[in-house]
């Protein structure tokens, strides 16, 4: 049966099919892709287009533990600096301001300097101010001080001498322990200008003498042993460097050899 429409007969359009769908999710024209909505569509309710959110920053707290390790890095070459100005400084003053630092150092020089006064070398026992002596009157011939450890009191007479030719001559109680005996001698054996004997009466278990210098200490880890040895050793020397610590007396005795028993003295 036909339609008569106005303008005569119409035949309905032929619709083929392809077999195929639409592209899924292709936005319809005119709207905004992934919306489903036109562009610029009202939200719902008639209100404007939704703004966009913004994004929340979470605070995270700060890393201290590389900020410490950096402060502790930093203080610790501050210090090194600090302390290698500081030994330098140190270093560059003169040996007599040094040794004078030296915490309980007896300064004879300054104190009593007409007592190392002498006029010529004396033959017998002598007498002095201080014991042990660290200075004036004595032996024509000195005690060997090549690093000599003496396990038997020695003649002040040549010790003095020794002295004068800037020896460090170290002295202990008979009775000090032997540990205490040999840590000593480990800082005088193989050492030029050094000598070390026992000592009868001294009111320290240590005494220490340089040529106007004296210091008495208790114990043998006592570190200014050692600051006492770099300060004084050849410095304290009454002839220069150059005096000889060999070729002297190696015997020990506290009774000194008469002059014709002595090698040539300088």
């Amino acid at each position: 049966m036909s339609i008569s429409t106005p303008g005569g007969p119409e035949r309905r359009p032929t619709v083929v099919s392809t077999g195929k769908k639409p592209a899924a999710g292709r936005p319809a024209s005119g709207a905004k892709a992934g919306s489903g909505k036109p562009a610029g569509s009202p939200r719902a309710g008639g209100k404007g287009p939704r703004k966009p959110v913004t994004p929340v920053k979470v605070s995270q707290g700060r890393a201290w533990g590389p900020i410490a390790l950096f402060v502790a890095v930093g203080m610790l070459a501050a210090g090194i600096i600090g302390y290698g100005a500081w030994a330098s400084f140190q270093g560059a003053k003169p040996w007599d301001k040094r040794a004078n630092a030296i915490d309980g150092i007896a300064n004879i020089r300054k104190s009593d300097p007409d007592s190392l006064k002498y006029e010529s070398h004396k033959s017998g026992p002598l007498t002095w101010n201080y014991s042990p002596p660290v200075g004036g009157v004595h032996n024509a011939a000195w005690q060997n001080c090549m690093g000599d450890v003496y396990d038997a009191p020695i003649a002040n007479e040549h010790a003095v001498h020794s002295l004068e030719h800037g020896a460090v001559w170290i002295t202990y109680r008979p009775d000090l322990p032997k540990d205490q005996v040999d840590k000593l001698a480990s800082k005088v054996r193989g050492v030029e200008k050094t000598l070390m004997s026992p000592y009868e009466g001294l009111d320290k278990p240590i005494s220490l003498q340089a040529w106007g210098y004296q210091l008495k200490l208790d114990n043998a880890d006592d570190s200014r042993i050692d600051e006492f040895i770099k300060d004084l050793r050849v410095n304290a020397s009454v002839e220069g460097p150059t005096a000889l610590c060999n070729t002297g007396i190696t015997a020990t005795g506290t009774t000194p050899r008469e002059l014709q028993q002595q090698p040539p003295t300088q």
